[in-house]
């Protein structure tokens, strides 16, 4: 930069790159995610075996012609933000433009036990796309979230005046509880000796069977607010209980809290935690709290992982005036709630597991 602040020509226009990059993929970046879930593309190329040639897939897609470079031109733009590899490969003897599926399209592949395509669905809803169109509004209405603002009611109310928003949203959670379910495989240690748990904000229930199908002798409660769970149905080691966090929990050895006190502020969080600690009823090491949430830590995070930590924090502050927290933020809550002790392990790629003991 030239004396004064004075951009030099060169710097003004890799400050346009820049900017022209991050305004164009607002939108282009998830909706086509979603594009090619609604094409079926993950599974047409997973179904193929092996990478699929470009002539191929416009013939299995049936894509007119006025449309085959615009379908290219989509399908190149997703490869280089890596959710697919481009090869050359063979078609009727002939040396064409291939794709193959990397470990991010894996994900998208339906009927498997790891795809995500029902959060992709729920984030590019227009409903929940629209509400980002009132960030300036959200910033001076005191205390209200964007869906206040927007639609004016909080997601909860939201989600249970609309059927079929809240079936997206429960199918959204329990597609990314899967994602934390293979990570719960590696961690033994972190139910050995319970008896009970339960999975305050579980759902639908996907985690705790996980849990009940890795550890047959544990006592597994759903506890969900009561539109959740009234039409589900437990097994001999799994039970569903509807009610409100905020009044009391169910008495377990330990309670596992997932994603969840990232949606509330601090005092909030206290009460939770508060209602945590007086239903755990395990003795000794049993007595515990499980918190699978975010911790941000820029200083030892990847770039990558920041990124997306600090982007959920974004959301989850103006969506629901909740927030991401460090370190630091979580011991002063857990501190506040009455705890003696927490121990933070790596979880998944941006998940760490804290358990807290009283």
């Amino acid at each position: 930069m030239t004396s004064n602040n004075v951009l030099k020509a060169s710097e003004i226009f890799e400050g346009q790159v820049h900017l022209y990059k991050h305004l164009y993929a607002h939108a282009i970046d998830c909706m086509s995610i979603k594009w090619m879930i609604e094409l079926g593309i993950p599974d047409i190329i997973h179904n193929h075996g092996q990478p699929i040639s470009f002539p191929k897939l416009v013939s299995i897609l049936q894509i007119p012609p006025s449309k085959v470079r615009g379908v290219k031109s989509l399908l190149r733009y997703l490869a280089h933000n890596g959710f697919l590899q481009i090869l050359r490969v063979n078609h009727n003897t002939e040396e064409n433009e291939g794709y193959a599926l990397t470990a991010a399209s894996q994900l998208l592949v339906k009927g498997t036990d790891h795809c995500l395509a029902p959060m992709v669905e729920y984030v590019t809803n227009p409903n929940a796309a629209h509400v980002w169109s009132h960030l300036k509004k959200w910033t001076y209405e005191d205390d209200l979230t964007l869906f206040d603002v927007s639609l004016g009611s909080t997601i909860w109310d939201f989600l249970g005046k609309n059927p079929a928003m809240n079936e997206s949203f429960n199918e959204a959670m329990a597609s990314d509880s899967q994602m934390m379910n293979l990570a719960l495989r590696g961690c033994n240690w972190v139910f050995e000796g319970v008896e009970s748990i339960v999975d305050v904000g579980g759902g639908t229930g996907t985690t705790a069977k996980a849990i009940c199908d890795a550890f047959p002798n544990v006592k597994c409660i759903v506890f969900d607010r009561p539109q959740v769970v009234e039409k589900l149905s437990g097994t001999s080691n799994l039970t569903y209980v509807g009610g409100d966090m905020f009044e009391s929990i169910p008495k377990a050895d330990a309670v596992l809290l997932k994603w969840i006190l990232h949606d509330w502020n601090d005092e909030d969080c206290k009460k939770i935690l508060e209602n945590c600690k007086e239903a755990i009823s395990g003795k000794g090491e049993r007595r515990k709290v499980i918190v699978i949430e975010n911790v941000i830590n820029e200083g030892q995070d990847e770039q990558g992982v920041t990124g997306l930590k600090l982007a959920l924090d974004v959301k989850i502050t103006c969506l629901l005036n909740g927030k991401e927290r460090r370190e630091e933020e979580w011991e002063k809550l857990f501190v506040e709630a009455g705890f003696g002790s927490y121990k933070i392990s790596p979880f998944t790629g941006c998940l760490s597991l804290i358990q807290i003991c009283p």
